[in-house]
């Protein structure tokens, strides 16, 4: 593993542990040439994914790209880091089961709000804002205006 800080081809392993339900193994690590400390994660993949945007571009699927949306929208709310994992980790697991290798933009980000739905109402809000191009303080009052509609209709 080289280096990020200064680009030496040798590092050594100082600790590794699992994470992400046994999915994932954390590896921290440092520089032999530096004695710079930094953490690695290796993750199992099982089908490589690609992303169809709105646009038709197609790109590689980003782990961190949809941790740290989900991060963002999380960002100061009452939900531990353990569950953001567990989040991330079953919404890759329900993309590899699928079982297409190109997934629209569009399915990815309605199980992104399907997960903060039931996670975090603040976040689901957060996330829908930015997803659904919301813009004007107008947009929130509507979406949370079908919120509560949705609240009464399914309500015993």
């Amino acid at each position: 593993m080289r280096c990020p800080f200064c680009g030496h081809s040798e590092t050594a392993v100082k600790d590794s542990r699992s994470v992400e339900e046994n999915t994932g193994i954390r590896r921290r690590r440092h520089c032999l040439e530096c004695s710079a400390r930094f953490t690695t994660v290796e993750r199992v993949q099982l089908i490589p994914l690609k992303v169809i945007k709105k646009n038709e571009d197609v790109e590689s699927f980003n782990h961190d790209k949809l941790a740290n949306s989900l991060r963002l929208a999380l960002h100061k709310r009452p939900v531990g880091e353990e569950k953001i994992e567990r989040v991330i980790s079953s919404l890759v697991r329900q993309l590899e089961a699928r079982g297409e290798t190109e997934i629209p933009s569009k399915i990815i980000g309605e199980m992104v709000m399907e997960a903060l739905s039931d996670l975090d109402a603040v976040a689901y809000v957060r996330f829908a804002s930015v997803y659904q191009d919301f813009e004007a303080p107008s947009d929130f009052k509507d979406f949370i205006g079908k919120l509560d509609f949705l609240k009464t209709k399914n309500s015993p």
